[in-house]
């Protein structure tokens, strides 16, 4: 077997491992997505979109676009981050929340923008995610109950956590 043979042979292995990497990640991010919506429990409203994890954006599903990895291509096996645009209101208040999922032994490590980590076997379920749900809705709870309090007391004017908001007045009355 040539050198080129072999790197040719050792890349191919590489991106197989990619792609399922991305698959993976990208089939729990659809799950995330729509178990959180039937956890906040809006109805037919649509609460909770994929978003790109950086940038502008609106509150509108973004498919390829929602994630920090192309879906073809050469790919690196590598981390992948994605948005979630959560509903604020029954208005069009949203706000994007940041995660990163990576792959370690048989499990999935999502990292919440707080610092936070969950672990994901797969396959997954609505039960199985529900603390997860948990943690998310009560982070962003958390994020508003403190900067009322903040408010208060005066010290106010504070957006360190790194959420990204945005108001989608193109849906007037949804």
């Amino acid at each position: 077997m040539s050198r080129l043979d072999k790197l040719v042979e050792t890349v191919e292995i590489y991106q197989a491992l990619a792609t399922e990497n991305y698959d993976r990640i990208r089939g729990l991010a659809e799950q995330i997505r729509g178990g959180l919506c039937d956890y906040i429990g809006m109805g037919e409203i649509p609460c909770v979109y994929l978003v790109p994890p950086k940038g502008q954006f609106e509150p509108k599903a973004y498919g390829d676009a929602a994630f920090s990895m192309p879906p073809r291509g050469f790919r690196t096996l590598s981390p992948v981050a994605f948005g979630l645009a959560v509903r604020l209101s029954r208005g069009n208040d949203w706000l994007r929340l940041t995660m990163q999922c990576r792959k370690v032994g048989e499990t999935f490590k999502v990292s919440i923008e707080d610092g936070s980590e969950y672990e994901f076997k797969l396959p997954l379920s609505f039960e199985s995610q529900l603390p997860f749900y948990d943690h998310i809705y009560s982070h962003i709870l958390n994020w508003f109950t403190d900067q009322i309090e903040r408010y208060k007391n005066g010290e106010y004017g504070s957006r360190v956590i790194g959420f990204d908001f945005a108001d989608d007045t193109s849906q007037q009355d949804v």
